[in-house]
């Protein structure tokens, strides 16, 4: 009995200094890259296990469709400038028939005031008198035209305007459209599971390509919850990869992550770490993140390969 209690309390101290789990995994960012475009592949420039640069081409959906649709919104763009010009010639001209049948209209009121003092005074006839008072009734109906026709060149420009506005817009997106038919890596990383071939269709919003990205490699360990108290981010942690027996990387607790579900129906938010059998009592496990601290260049990372984690608060 005294061994027993020997034992239980030289764990308990050595876990008070030392948190130990081999319930650790590599993980990295899976990018999925999708096309926003629907189309046919005609080219596949990438092999599975592939190593790309961010930008580099992965593949190419047939441009000839997007072309076409580029080429047709160009020709409606350059028609609807045209009729855009066109419009401004025909709003000049209104304006100017509107100033010249101002003009005759003041002339017309004037000569209208004129006659009618002087058939006041008996020196104008009284049918030169009634012939001003038409030309003055048929000038200021011109002007009332002439407005009118200003009005509706001016409304067709601004409608014409905004056709073109649209056909500005339409080319745009399908200039953009044409340029989404090549497909790029958006990260560093290494190809991973390809199984694309030139003829596939690819479909908008729908991933072809998976990469593993080059930069963001880190150890997620599973820690029975009595051990969180005890450590903290930041705090130094050795690493040992089942990839490479016999050879322990430093590295960094980064975060504890501070909730899990108790629930394994997947398309849950929070992780779900199953629980270990310690003896009879089950405990939980939490997940914490680590990276590797000046990790040598030759050290190659597997996405799920397991891992051994030694944490020295």
């Amino acid at each position: 009995m005294t061994a027993v209690a020997g034992a239980f309390a030289a764990y308990q101290v050595a876990t008070s200094f030392i948190a130990y789990t081999a319930d650790a995994y590599v993980r990295s960012d899976l990018v999925a890259v999708a096309p926003e475009v629907t189309g046919r592949i005609v080219s596949v420039r990438v092999t599975d296990n592939q190593t790309v640069a961010r930008g580099d081409l992965l593949t190419l959906i047939d441009p000839v469709p997007f072309q076409l649709d580029v080429d047709q919104r160009r020709a409606e763009m350059n028609e609807a400038q045209a009729q855009v010009a066109a419009d401004q010639d025909s709003v000049t001209s209104a304006e100017a028939a509107l100033t010249a049948a101002i003009a005759a209209a003041t002339y017309a009121h004037e000569t209208h005031a004129r006659l009618t003092a002087l058939a006041s005074d008996q020196f104008a006839a009284r049918a030169d008198l009634q012939k001003a008072d038409d030309d003055m009734r048929q000038a200021d109906a011109a002007v009332e035209a002439a407005r009118a026709a200003t009005a509706r060149a001016q409304a067709t420009a601004a409608m014409h305007q905004a056709a073109e506005a649209r056909a500005t817009a339409a080319l745009g997106t399908a200039e953009w459209r044409l340029t989404r038919t090549r497909l790029t890596a958006p990260v560093d990383g290494s190809i991973i599971n390809l199984g694309l071939r030139p003829g596939d269709t690819a479909e908008a919003n729908r991933p072809l390509v998976g990469i593993v990205d080059a930069h963001a490699w880190r150890i997620v360990a599973n820690f029975k919850q009595s051990f969180l108290s005890g450590f903290a981010p930041g705090d130094a942690a050795w690493i040992w990869l089942d990839s490479e027996p016999w050879r322990l990387h430093r590295a960094r607790v980064q975060g504890i992550a501070r909730g899990i579900s108790r629930d394994p129906a997947p398309g849950k938010l929070l992780a779900y770490v199953a629980p270990t059998t310690d003896w009879i009592r089950l405990q939980r496990r939490f997940p914490v993140t680590l990276t590797l601290v000046d990790p040598p260049a030759d050290l190659t990372l597997y996405m799920g390969a397991d891992a051994r984690v030694l944490i020295l608060p």
